[in-house]
């Protein structure tokens, strides 16, 4: 058994501020070893994501309890049986998605939709099925295969991208959820091109990992809707051309007479069908709307059927940006290595481990950009 510090989620919904209900409490957890196929990584960075954040606050239900956070980099300390090739000491991103390699989805390419990945998920274990974290000798839930708000982590081998030594850690943990999702949406989802208008609902760290992607792909216009204006003003740090508020009741009559007519590609990245709706109705005739946040699974969407047919949308889903993560990652990397990719500049706060709740605190207010939480 290997000790080590973790913030341990019992219970969801507790009501915030989160600094007085504290929902996660720094716990001594234990490890186990790492089986076949996994590795005992030291994590050395984690950033707090929205999906973490619906876990906390019981809009996406997990089973309890549970070590929380999918966003992380850090060092291999040991290797598992039949894991040849990272040794102690590489620098690796986890992935919130681990992926057998073998099922229908994989052999597809899509390894984002690994079968065996999303039951162990969702079960909150590893690839094998194991849990190898426990508190006091009992078992605890892994969180996507990952549960990087913690010292150490046991996770598959298939959860881990090795990365370059010299990429620093809180960069390097970007690239496991946002970066992914968000520029991953752009260039393998959507496949924008250049010349192309594109808005983005929701500035998140997605949301704005979206438009660092489409400034990548050449979108002559990038257009940015939410409701907080800091985030708005960011966003065109980044490189958005326009930027709207979402609570205006003329939005969807301002942009697309701005647009003369509606965008070609529309990314909802808020997790929220009213801002799927809101995507919806300002990409334009024959346009493409793509959903990349996570909602409530019981959220509802609906659209008039006949705009599919007689206007050729298209609205698509995507899950980890359509990405293949052993080669987009080290791709990515190499666009921020190039200063093509600006990743660096969506943190905005950084935390200790013992600071989570007010993290999440300050996440839910809307006031930040990616917190990451420095181990």
């Amino acid at each position: 058994m290997i000790p080590f510090k973790a913030a341990l989620l019992r219970q969801t919904g507790l009501p915030v501020p989160f600094a007085h209900s504290k929902p996660l409490s720094i716990e001594q957890c234990e490890l186990d070893p790492p089986g076949p196929a996994e590795v005992l990584v030291r994590t050395r960075a984690a950033s707090l994501c929205h999906s973490d954040l619906s876990v906390v606050d019981g809009s996406r239900p997990r089973v309890m309890p549970m070590v929380l956070g999918h966003e992380a980099a850090g060092e291999v300390v040991e290797t598992g049986a039949g894991v040849t090739d990272l040794v102690p000491g590489d620098k690796v991103v986890c992935i919130f998605v681990p992926n057998c390699g073998h099922c229908a989805r994989c052999h597809e390419g899509r390894p984002a939709l690994c079968e065996p990945g999303a039951v162990a998920n969702l079960a909150g274990t590893l690839l094998s099925g194991a849990r190898r974290l426990r508190l006091a000798g009992t078992p605890v839930n892994h969180h996507l295969g990952v549960s990087g708000f913690a010292e150490y982590a046991v996770v598959s081998r298939s959860s881990l991208v090795k990365v370059p030594l010299g990429l620093k850690f809180e960069t390097a943990a970007l690239f496991g959820c946002a970066i992914i999702t968000g520029v991953g949406a752009v260039l393998n989802t959507a496949n924008v091109p250049v010349g192309s208008t594109v808005a983005i609902v929701g500035a998140g760290g997605v949301g704005l990992s979206c438009v660092l992607g489409a400034v990548l792909a050449g979108a002559r216009r990038i257009i940015v809707i939410d409701l907080n204006k800091s985030k708005l003003n960011f966003a065109q740090e980044l490189g958005a051309t326009d930027a709207f508020d979402a609570s205006s009741s003329n939005v969807v009559a301002q942009l697309k007479e701005t647009t003369g007519g509606g965008v070609d590609f529309a990314f909802e990245t808020a997790g929220a069908a009213l801002a799927l709706a809101l995507a919806y109705q300002i990409t334009r005739r024959g346009g493409t709307t793509i959903t990349a946040g996570l909602p409530n699974p019981n959220h509802q969407f609906s659209i008039p059927q006949i705009s599919l047919t007689a206007e050729e949308r298209t609205l698509k889903g995507s899950y980890m940006g359509s990405c293949v993560p052993q080669r987009d990652i080290p791709n990515y990397i190499e666009m921020f290595q190039r200063g093509r990719l600006p990743v660096e500049r969506l943190v905005t706060h950084r935390i200790k481990l013992e600071e989570i709740n007010e993290g999440f605190d300050l996440l839910a207010s809307g006031n930040a950009g990616r917190i990451l939480m420095v181990v």
